[in-house]
């Protein structure tokens, strides 16, 4: 198994800029990211200096996430967001060429909350085109599109590996596209309720990407209840050979302390 380190969520006591070295010197050579800039379409020189950190650290990164909004402020990405569809489409060339400059193959494209006011029919037609676009884009890297069910907005309508599922489906038979993937995070499928073990079952082989926290709490492995390790056991005899995200909230000094003992 290998580990790839969400330092989006991790390592948070140090610049976004010197996090890929941290993950490198506490043992770990994969590392991903939430959209490190604040708009989707940063300047060249911020762009550039992402990339000289991942590859001054020696490490991979494997996965990098789509321009998502205001996170802090609630947003969930644009994917669906109807009037931020040329914001979108400006984001898909920056994180084509970070993904062409750092042999990056996964991109999360976050869904997007529903808009009061808006047709959620119009939000998910748009999405199937907008994930479509992105499919294609990162086609060219040999990449693929993750679609993720996450927890704790009541306006993000995908919660189930069921719904990301059934926007898949449409991408691949409205638009031709079977490049998006589903991105199961076992902690935000918990925490909404969904069988974890029958989704792993049913479709570890489609993985795009698997993440994990604990739950309850979003710390790291052994902090709750969740059987990580039998979930992510049970993906890997089901047909998942990708790597696993640690995109956890550290409740220790060492964020790590837990898998070391662990090959990674």
């Amino acid at each position: 198994m290998t580990y790839t380190v969400n330092c989006s969520i991790l390592l948070t006591d140090l610049p976004v800029l010197e996090r890929p070295a941290a993950a490198k010197a506490a043992g770990y050579d994969a590392v991903e990211f939430w959209w490190p800039f604040a708009t989707a379409v940063p300047a060249q020189a911020d762009v550039d200096a992402f990339v000289a950190a991942i590859q001054d650290a020696g490490v991979q990164l494997t996965g990098l996430n789509f321009f998502a909004g205001d996170m802090g402020g609630g947003d969930r990405g644009l994917v669906s967001w109807v009037g931020r569809e040329d914001e979108f489409a400006a984001n898909i060339a920056v994180v084509v060429e970070i993904g062409k400059r750092l042999g990056t193959k996964a991109f999360n494209a976050l869904y997007g909350n529903r808009i009061e006011g808006v047709d959620p029919q119009a939000q998910d037609d748009l999405a199937v085109k907008n994930l479509a676009a992105a499919g294609r884009a990162v086609a060219e890297l040999g990449g693929i599109v993750l679609l993720e069910p996450v927890s704790g907005m009541e306006t993000y309508p995908l919660k189930t590996a069921a719904d990301a599922l059934a926007i898949i489906d449409r991408v691949k038979a409205e638009e031709g596209v079977d490049n998006v993937k589903l991105l199961a995070d076992f902690y935000h499928l918990a925490v909404n309720g969904d069988d974890v073990a029958a989704v792993i079952a049913g479709h570890a082989a489609e993985f795009g990407h698997i993440q994990i926290a604990d739950a309850p709490g979003r710390g790291e492995p052994g902090t709750g209840d969740l059987p990580l390790a039998q979930w992510i056991a049970d993906a890997e005899a089901g047909g998942y050979t990708g790597v696993i995200g640690l995109e956890y909230k550290a409740t220790q000094s060492d964020p790590f302390a837990w898998a070391a003992a662990s090959t990674h």
